[in-house]
């Protein structure tokens, strides 16, 4: 059997990791198989035609994207007998999402990809991984687009900061609720919708939900746990870790759309339980959420090229049935809090068709917002992240847009630019949340993007019709949001109209459901 290289597959080592030995032959695992698209040269018509505000075709349904667009059954057939001809047991296979899940010993999938899994010893702890790139067999070359799950080094972090310690002087924070009434969001409560959350870890008690709800006087939503991988809502007890997240998320949408039905993905902290946390959800025919909210992320270049494309892929998809997909942008300014003294963004708000949410600081007094700047807390605090990508290309409504780096440099966008919008992300005017039983102020653009689910729910509510990709409408509406002109995110600087700080501003959440 000829084997050829999977395109876009190869890793290298964390930064600092060590290889302390081969992977354990017998240990156990499972990997995610991503097979072609059916039509699709189709779906990336649709997808361009998107690209015009207001002019776009009709979403399709779950049901006809599956039959139009999913996996082709005889593609998986050739997988299967790939499978077993290397003693692998197909786990589950979903046509709607093109992925189909192998089990197996890391020899069984050694020899079945020709590649040699190794234990690394790394500061953030032991992982198991490869190094190069995956081989299939030649008559599976362009059959398979992407294998994931054999490296399981975390794929993502959570884009949370806490108010830490005695607040500073300046410190004023928000409820969720007051901070919508700051942005004008639209009355409703978001019934009808489902805003799915994807997590990589943590979880939530309910009884503090209700407690955090009610002293709100909000009636707490209706949310699920849904487990993706064998992942599922495990609260560690650790407020300021992953259950920060959690809470946060959930509190936050909650708030702003009670009557939305919440819809919580739980999964493992790798590319495969990523990607498959996010394609569930968007392809949930059950729960149908109309609004995807992530929190988590990590620099786009410690992503393998086929990762990049199997997201933004998956992305598309949500962009055809009228899904919304939101992402934080990130804590660590320009740089996303890599060391090599280069700028990197976030992903998976990188990809273009995902909204990325920057981060503001913000001041103000009742219901009136007296000032709202970059959120930049200095070179030892968080930065709402921002810059341009180097991997995707600049989508149709950037084109023609410059960055000012802080230097006073201007460049024409060469590749897409992170963030879209923005919101209050700042600790010091953060979100008063609870977690774990306590009282909490979090901050961090992981708050912003939920606040945008809600919103976005209410106006699906509102039209009885979902928004989907919002982008092209809101770069067509700049009027529909409030432009952020100070401050920067330590690489580049807030100007008048869009900007890697903050992208086109904050929401003004009537103008905002008049346009969407």
């Amino acid at each position: 059997m000829t084997h050829t290289i999977l395109t876009g597959s190869a890793r290298t080592a964390l930064p600092g990791a060590l290889a302390i030995g081969k992977a354990d032959p017998a240990e156990r695992l499972e990997v995610t198989v991503l097979v072609r698209r059916q039509a699709a040269a189709e779906l990336k018509t649709r997808v361009t035609q998107m690209a015009r505000a207001g002019a776009g075709p009709e979403h399709l349904s779950r049901e006809e994207f599956a039959a139009r667009h999913g996996a082709a059954q005889a593609d998986f057939a050739a997988v299967r007998k790939f499978a077993a001809q290397h003693d692998l047991t197909v786990v589950q296979q979903d046509a709607a999402r093109r992925t189909i899940v192998l089990s197996g010993t890391v020899a069984d999938f050694d020899e079945a990809f020709d590649i040699q899994l190794q234990q690394f010893e790394h500061a953030d702890g032991t992982y198991r991984g490869r190094t190069g790139a995956i081989h299939v067999p030649s008559e599976l070359a362009g059959v398979i687009e992407a294998v994931l799950g054999l490296d399981n080094r975390p794929a993502a972090r959570p884009h949370l900061r806490s108010l830490n310690g005695s607040a500073p002087a300046a410190a004023t924070t928000f409820t969720p609720s007051q901070i919508a009434r700051l942005y004008d969001f639209p009355t409703g409560t978001g019934a009808g919708q489902c805003i799915a959350i994807i997590e990589l870890g943590g979880g939530y008690r309910p009884r503090d939900l209700t407690t955090y709800f009610t002293q709100l006087g909000i009636t707490p939503p209706a949310v699920t746990a849904i487990s993706v991988d064998n992942a599922h809502n495990r609260p560690t007890g650790a407020a300021n870790g992953p259950d920060g997240e959690v809470m946060l998320d959930i509190e936050v949408a909650g708030a702003i759309a009670p009557g939305a039905h919440l819809a919580v993905y739980f999964a493992p902290n790798t590319d495969a339980g990523f990607l498959n946390a996010i394609t569930t959800a968007i392809h949930d025919a059950a729960n149908k959420p109309s609004v995807v909210t992530i929190s988590w992320g990590g620099p786009e270049d410690s992503w393998t090229a086929q990762a990049l494309n199997a997201f933004d892929s998956a992305f598309q998809a949500a962009a055809v049935m009228g899904v919304t997909v939101l992402a934080a942008s990130g804590d660590h300014g320009a740089t996303d809090g890599v060391t090599d003294g280069k700028l990197h963004v976030d992903f998976p708000a990188s990809s273009p068709h995902v909204t990325a949410c920057g981060g503001t600081h913000i001041q103000a007094v009742g219901t009136t917002v007296l000032s709202e700047t970059v959120w930049n807390d200095g070179p030892h605090g968080g930065a709402g992240g921002g810059g341009v990508s180097a991997f995707f290309a600049t989508p149709a409504w950037q084109n023609g847009l410059s960055a000012k780096s802080t230097a006073g440099t201007i460049a024409p966008l060469q590749k897409r630019g992170v963030p879209d919008i923005a919101g209050d992300a700042d600790p010091v005017s953060g979100y008063r949340v609870r977690v774990d039983g306590q009282g909490l102020v979090i901050g961090g653009t992981s708050a912003v993007a939920p606040l945008w689910a809600g919103l976005v729910a209410l106006i699906n509510q509102s039209k009885g019709r979902p928004c989907g990709l919002i982008n092209p409408t809101l770069y067509a509406n700049q009027a529909a949001l409030t432009d952020i002109v100070h401050g920067n995110n330590n690489g580049f600087v807030a100007v008048p109209g869009w900007d890697p700080c903050t992208g086109l501003g904050s929401p003004r959440g009537n103008a905002l459901a008049a346009v969407l």
